[in-house]
């Protein structure tokens, strides 16, 4: 039965839910079902972090004791996931959840009810990133516009873009990369839209590493493709 004091809403992505205790894990999910709001269970922040780099997700509800007991690796996730997405940390006393903050912690919403309304709602799903990003930039052209990246990563690049409402997310575009004399086959997978105080322009995923631009992408990142994740440093 629902809490007649929440608002219906339908979210069309699911929230991450994390927490190493069962009990705690099972009622983080059941607080989101009063809301019609799919949970993704997961019982380490590693777990949850290979969730987030297969499909976007709006925001992350996480037991406050496991934010404390995360260590090493586990912390270092902990910390990259909260960060990137909204959250939402709570206390579990059976079945009620209790916001609670950390110190030196951002501003989290004082409700669940605000949690998945308002800042869910608003937040534009994501995948998390999968490499590190690093500002370089370099020209380009889709097709005969002239652009340039701000950022550059071994998954894709961000391209300034005056117009990129023309764009659709998922849509295939050639970029030539001037400076490396090479047309790649990219995936438009964000739309930053002009007037949002953010610069505009479209994040895009490489359709295929191949060695030709493995070779453009070395000099220029400088780190090992297999290792250079998009992590806080430890």
């Amino acid at each position: 039965m629902k809490n007649p004091e929440t608002e219906a809403i339908q979210l069309d992505r699911p929230i991450l839910v994390i927490a190493y205790d069962d009990k705690a894990r099972a009622a983080l999910a059941a607080s989101l079902g009063l809301y019609g709001v799919r949970a993704e269970s997961c019982s380490t922040f590693c777990e949850a972090e290979s969730f987030a780099l297969r499909g976007p997700y709006r925001g992350i509800l996480v037991d406050l004791t496991a934010m404390i007991k995360a260590k090493a690796e586990e912390k270092v996730v902990a910390c990259t996931m909260t960060g990137f997405y909204p959250t939402l940390r709570v206390k579990t006393m059976g079945t009620m959840l209790i916001p609670m903050t950390m110190a030196g912690d951002a501003k989290q919403d004082k409700s669940l009810n605000d949690f998945i309304t308002k800042t869910c709602a608003e937040f534009t799903p994501r995948l998390l990133r999968s490499y590190r990003r690093k500002n370089i930039c370099v020209p380009t052209y889709i097709g005969d516009t002239r652009g340039f990246t701000l950022n550059i990563s071994w998954g894709g690049v961000f391209i300034a873009d005056m117009n990129s409402e023309r764009f659709a997310v998922g849509e295939e575009i050639p970029v030539t990369f001037s400076d490396f004399g090479l047309e790649v086959k990219c995936i438009v997978a964000r739309i930053q839209e002009w007037g949002h105080h953010r610069p505009p322009g479209i994040g895009v995923t490489f359709g295929q590493m191949g060695e030709e631009l493995e070779s453009k992408l070395v000099p220029l990142l400088r780190s090992d493709r297999t290792k250079d994740r998009d992590r806080l440093v430890s």
